[in-house]
């Protein structure tokens, strides 16, 4: 038990918070309505599934550098609280969860499953080689979106690659804000960040952009959707929490980027949720 509860710990379980809702999201969209027990529980395993093994690709490929900056040597498997072969098994469990619930959903998401766990597990190595890395993490968890949407339809359909594109500029914009922690760090050790490429200031003003353009898809979403005022309060409610965001940091003080960073986000994903739910009713 000890171990699991090191291994939850480790890839912050509880932040499947981020992309979880936006999975439901798109379900409640799609059905125009609820979607069913059934499909609701096999989509949130395969989110659990997906998530886990991101995370814990995540902390497997990047433990040593994690050792080597010292925010981060602290972490579980740096620290030895957690073996590499226990995070790889969880991985491989993980795994198997996403593809047998994508299975149990219907053949076009057992069909897009690989290329999912494609990204899943590539994404960690994307910063090594170039800065548009936030970008290629916004698109991976937006995965959800597009998976919640084909789970009830079996298709694609235009309001799926907004909702996508809402929540890759979302992720990346507040990455981007995280990443501004590691700028000196980066930079010696040749790991891709717009911090470390184009400075601090630059990365908060190109999250700043990426945070309009997420309000900006959601207002489109709601005029496709024809969603109600309480979906517009909603949006107008995130659209505050983000400007908050960005209050709390500059170029010169970063103190203060956890709160910008966990609480703000997990509220905004939770908000947009019941703003959806809400907005078929009203």
């Amino acid at each position: 038990m000890t171990a699991v509860r090191h291994f939850l710990d480790a890839i912050k379980f509880e932040h499947t918070v981020f992309a979880l809702p936006f999975a439901y999201m798109a379900m409640v969209l799609a059905a125009d309505g609820w979607p069913g027990w059934p499909t609701v529980l096999w989509v949130t395993l395969a989110m659990a599934g997906a998530r886990t093994l991101a995370m814990s690709v995540n902390r497997l490929v990047d433990r040593f550098i994690d050792a080597a900056n010292p925010r981060t040597a602290r972490r579980h498997l740096p620290a030895g609280l957690l073996a590499p072969w226990q995070v790889a098994a969880a991985a491989v469990v993980a795994g198997a969860l996403l593809l047998l619930s994508a299975w149990m959903l219907n053949p076009l998401c057992l069909a897009l499953a690989p290329l999912a766990v494609l990204f899943l597990v590539g994404y960690s190595y994307t910063k090594r080689f170039t800065w548009l890395s936030h970008w290629i993490l916004g698109f991976t968890d937006g995965i959800a979106a597009a998976g919640g949407w084909i789970a009830v339809r079996a298709a694609f359909a235009p309001p799926v690659y907004v909702l996508w594109f809402a929540l890759t500029v979302w992720i990346a914009g507040f990455d981007l804000i995280y990443a501004c922690q590691d700028v000196e760090f980066d930079r010696q050790h040749r790991l891709h960040s717009v911090p470390a490429r184009f400075g601090i200031p630059a990365a908060l003003a190109t999250a700043r952009a990426c945070h309009a353009l997420t309000v900006a898809a959601f207002a489109l979403l709601g005029v496709m959707m024809g969603l109600g005022w309480l979906y517009w309060l909603g949006v107008a409610v995130v659209a505050g929490l983000l400007v908050y965001e960005h209050s709390l940091v500059s170029a010169n003080d970063l103190s203060r980027l956890d709160i910008a960073f966990f609480n703000v986000n997990g509220y905004i994903a939770v908000i947009l949720f019941l703003a959806v739910l809400a907005g078929r009713v009203a």
